[in-house]
């Protein structure tokens, strides 16, 4: 099950945040603080999975945005890569440049792959569809 997934920047501000389990807001901050060190400490050469206190970390990097998700023991490191990319792949295709103005459009697009921590749907075109016709609402 996923924990959470997060986007940070290479300077260490969280852009995006969604946890899948309650976690209080204080310790939101200092446990971002403490996974984002990790994952920016480590060299391109280094495995993108992590074991860190109970959970695991999986992380890519696409220029200078850090996609890092908090995995429990059970859930396949591979899959939660592929997630990864695949999430990427699909803000790739809906948003052509900039995407950190349009962050409702990224929790949607999250919330249709990711629900309660389990993934749900990684088909570009259904993942899109939604958005598509909340699009064509507000042109009319």
């Amino acid at each position: 099950m996923i924990k959470f997934f997060l986007m940070v920047n290479k300077q260490g501000q969280t852009r995006l945040s969604r946890y899948y389990e309650h976690v209080e807001i204080h310790k939101r901050t200092m446990l971002e603080a403490e996974v984002i060190k990790h994952c920016l400490t480590r060299s391109k050469d280094q495995c993108s999975f992590i074991e860190y206190k109970d959970f695991k970390l999986v992380y890519r990097q696409y220029a200078a945005l850090f996609v890092v998700v908090g995995i429990n023991e059970t859930e396949n490191e591979m899959a939660v890569y592929e997630l990864i990319h695949n999430f990427v792949e699909v803000l790739d295709k809906y948003f052509s440049r900039v995407i950190m103005f349009n962050l409702d459009r990224v929790h949607i697009i999250l919330d249709e792959m990711v629900l309660n921590g389990c993934i749900v749907e990684t088909n570009r075109n259904r993942i899109l569809a939604p958005l598509l016709v909340l699009d064509k609402v507000a042109e009319n």
